[in-house]
């Protein structure tokens, strides 16, 4: 009877096993698929990047002889230096703001809560929910009066605004997770309130920390909206540049292309370079 047992629990072992390689077989097939589908844009832009205009509209295939005239056309146009600044100045500066503001609100939120504290929270990623084009010309006026069009400062205010409910409620959630007794023993040690953020809060929780920063430079170094209305030429960042590319004549494929990829490639090698650090730190907390 022994014998017999084992001789049917040895298959069904066998066919489990199988039935879970093929299950990962079939989901790295299905990640990989979709992975292929989400860059292959990225990957048709780079391409018609390295192509004449002519080719770029009357030959779609993939074989076709390389050029670099584009990109040598996109770095002899004036101003592509110092829109690539812009973009940097604004990304940076508008997350390192935002990070100011949204730490200290956070950790207000997560270790000193109130009875409104969730409606405060809601009511900010309420904010998000607005469409921009609904609030672009009282925000027009005021960067008008007050001398903020076509600035730095002007863009670094509005793209911190517009980034600082997703901050904070990054940030709220990450320092929600940790454990309070490690702030409590700081208080017990004599620790001020700001000793406790800088010394405790801050070095625990700089994987989440990192991951919300480089989330807000993302999403300041891709925004189109605002820098193609609040500015013209001082201030206007790589969003803006890569617009300039459309004219009545139509549009430069391949220079649009080219100038594209240009802009993008700082923030993928970024991404790339950090995507564990983000990965780590969207996750954080995540398993107890």
């Amino acid at each position: 009877m022994t014998t017999l047992g084992s001789k049917n629990a040895a298959p069904a072992s066998v066919s489990g096993w199988r039935s879970a390689q093929a299950k990962q077989v079939l989901l790295t097939l299905v990640g990989w698929s979709v992975a292929l589908l989400i860059f292959f844009p990225i990957f048709w832009m780079m391409l018609t990047g390295f192509k004449t205009e002519s080719a770029a509209i009357a030959d779609p295939s993939l074989i076709f002889s390389p050029t670099l005239e584009s990109y040598q056309a996109v770095q002899e146009r004036s101003g592509y230096t110092r829109f690539a600044l812009n973009s940097v100045a604004v990304a940076f500066g508008s997350t390192f703001l935002a990070l100011l503001i949204a730490i200290p609100c956070a950790y207000a939120m997560a270790f000193l809560p109130t009875k409104r504290t969730k409606g405060t929270l809601l009511w900010m990623l309420s904010t998000k929910m607005l469409p921009s084009v609904g609030v672009l010309v009282p925000i027009y006026l005021i960067f008008r009066d007050t001398g903020l069009l076509d600035t730095r400062t002007g863009l670094i205010i509005i793209y911190t605004l517009m980034n600082l409910p997703i901050v904070v409620w990054m940030l709220y959630t990450f320092f929600k997770d940790m454990p309070k007794d490690i702030l409590e023993a700081g208080r017990m040690d004599g620790a001020s309130t700001l000793q406790e953020v800088f010394f405790l809060l801050l070095p625990l929780t700089l994987p989440g920390i990192a991951s919300t920063g480089l989330l807000s430079v993302i999403l300041s170094w891709n925004e189109a909206f605002w820098s193609l209305n609040l500015t013209t030429s001082k201030a206007a960042p790589l969003t803006a540049y890569i617009a300039s590319f459309s004219s009545p004549e139509g549009l430069f494929w391949a220079k649009l292309s080219a100038a594209s990829t240009m802009a993008i490639a700082p923030i993928l090698i970024l991404g790339w370079m950090t995507q564990k650090q983000m990965v780590r730190g969207l996750t954080f907390g995540a398993v107890k």
